[in-house]
Formats: C-alpha cells, structure tokens, sequence
C-alpha cells in the first residue's frame, strides 16, 4: 500500500494526465479540478466524475452507467467489485457522453 503522500501524487498525476490526453486528441470535453474532483463534461452537459477517496487509497468514477471504486493492485487500478480496468471503464463512459470512440492511454 502507498503512504498517503505517494496515494496523493500518484492520483494527481493520473487527473493531468486524463486532462493532457483530452486536449491532445481534441475530443469535446471540459476538465476542472478542485480538490479530489475531477469533472470531465461532454458537450451536451454529461459529466463523468473522477476523484480520490484518501482513506481507502480508491479512485472512483461516476457516470451514468454507474458509479465504481479502484484500487491499486500491482501497478494497475482495478475495480473493487469485478476487476474492470479504470482505463476500461473511463474509456467506455467518455465514448458514450461523447458519441465517439475515446481512449485515454494508461500512464
């Protein structure tokens, strides 16, 4: 398990880059961060919620196929319920808001 510290930074980085992947392949999407939060909206007003649960060292999305909790198991984030990948279910719910085939690349 991470320290906090390293759970914080790790996260960070994770948000910039979703954010840097957006804008470099030019999707339709708005990004803000504030705090543990960061808020990806589509165009038509479809937000995807991605944030950081420090106590339980989780990441969880939020969109409208549903809500979801990662954790870190060997270097990647899996889902706490089936093992999806975060890459996995991220890609899915921006492709739907979006109405295109997005992939953000695993950092």
């Amino acid at each position: 398990m991470m320290t906090e510290s390293e759970f914080i930074r790790a996260s960070e980085a994770l948000f910039e880059h979703i954010e840097d992947q957006i804008d470099e392949n030019g999707w339709d999407f708005d990004c803000r961060f504030a705090g543990n939060v960061l808020t990806i909206e589509a165009g038509d007003g479809t937000q995807i919620i991605v944030n950081r649960h420090t106590p339980n060292q989780e990441l969880w999305i939020a969109a409208k196929s549903g809500g979801y909790h990662f954790a870190e198991q060997n270097g990647k984030w899996l889902a706490t319920r089936d093992s999806r990948d975060f890459y996995d279910v991220l890609n899915e719910a921006l492709s739907a808001a979006s109405g295109e085939a997005v992939e953000i690349e695993e950092l």
